[in-house]
C-alpha cells in the first residue's frame, strides 16, 4: 500500500528511482542495507510483475508486507501473520488429477525462507499490543467476504489468512531461488462482518509494517557485520 512505502521512503538514504511499465522502484539504503522499495499492486498478476522487476534489478531477498483477512478463528483485527508457506486458493485443476490449489508442474505450496521467517517473527513481536502467529497465507484473485469462503479456506488449506498477492510473489521468488517472506496484518475477519474503517486502520498497519521491516533490516545489518 502507498501508506506503507511512504513511511519507508521518508527514511530512505541515497534515494533514486527506477521506472518501468506501471512500476516505480525506489532504490537506496535503510539501516545500512541496500534496498528496493515498491508498491506491489493489487492481484496476483501485478504482484508477479513487480516481483520480476525487483529480481531483475538485483533483489537478493524479498520482504512483502500488507493486509489480509483473518481465516484462523483465533485471529483478530491488527494481529500479524508471518508466512510459513503460501498457496493459491483459486487454482483448481482437480479434474486432471492434481491436488486442490496445485498448478501443474509446480509445488503445492511455496515455503517461506526459514531465516527471513525467524527474523520477521522476532521483529513483529516487538510491535506492542498485537498477536503474532506463524501460518499459511492463501492467495487468490478474490476478495473473501463470506463465512462460507472463510470456512472453505480453513477446511481445504488450513490457511491463517487470505489475501490477493502473496503466493504470486512466492512463486516468482521460488523459481528464481530468491528467499522471501510474506507478513500480513489482519484487517478484518474475512467474513460478512468485514467493516473496518481503513482511514483509521491503514496508518496503524503502515506503522507496524515499517517497524517490522526496519527491525528485520537492522538484524540483517548486524548479522552481516558480525
Amino acid at each position: 500500500m502507498d501508506e506503507e512505502i511512504e513511511l519507508l521512503l521518508g527514511d530512505l538514504q541515497e534515494h533514486t528511482e527506477l521506472t518501468f511499465s506501471g512500476v516505480t522502484l525506489h532504490k537506496g539504503m535503510l539501516d545500512g542495507v541496500p534496498v528496493l522499495v515498491t508498491r506491489g499492486g493489487i492481484g496476483k498478476v501485478n504482484a508477479a510483475m513487480t516481483t520480476t522487476y525487483l529480481l531483475q534489478q538485483g533483489a537478493s531477498r524479498v520482504i512483502f508486507t500488507g493486509v489480509a483477512g483473518g481465516v484462523h478463528p483465533d485471529l483478530r483485527v491488527g494481529d500479524i501473520v508471518v508466512s510459513t508457506d503460501l498457496v493459491q486458493h483459486d487454482v483448481d485443476v482437480t479434474a486432471l488429477g492434481y491436488g486442490l490449489g496445485t498448478i501443474p508442474g509446480e509445488e503445492p505450496a511455496w515455503q517461506a525462507d526459514k531465516h527471513l521467517h525467524e527474523l520477521a517473527l522476532e521483529a513483529a513481536r516487538d510491535v506492542d499490543g498485537v498477536q503474532v502467529v506463524a501460518g499459511r497465507v492463501a492467495s487468490g484473485d478474490q476478495f473473501i467476504a463470506s463465512r462460507e469462503g472463510v470456512q472453505r479456506l480453513w477446511k481445504d488449506y488450513k490457511a491463517s489468512c487470505a489475501e490477493m498477492e502473496g503466493a504470486a510473489v512466492a512463486q516468482v521468488c521460488a523459481k528464481a531461488g530468491v528467499p522471501f517472506v510474506v507478513i500480513r496484518s489482519i484487517s478484518d475477519t474475512a467474513d460478512h462482518d468485514a467493516n473496518v474503517d481503513y482511514r483509521t486502520f491503514m496508518p496503524l498497519v503502515a506503522r507496524h509494517a515499517k517497524q517490522v521491516v526496519r527491525g528485520m533490516l537492522s538484524r540483517l545489518s548486524a548479522q552481516s557485520s558480525a
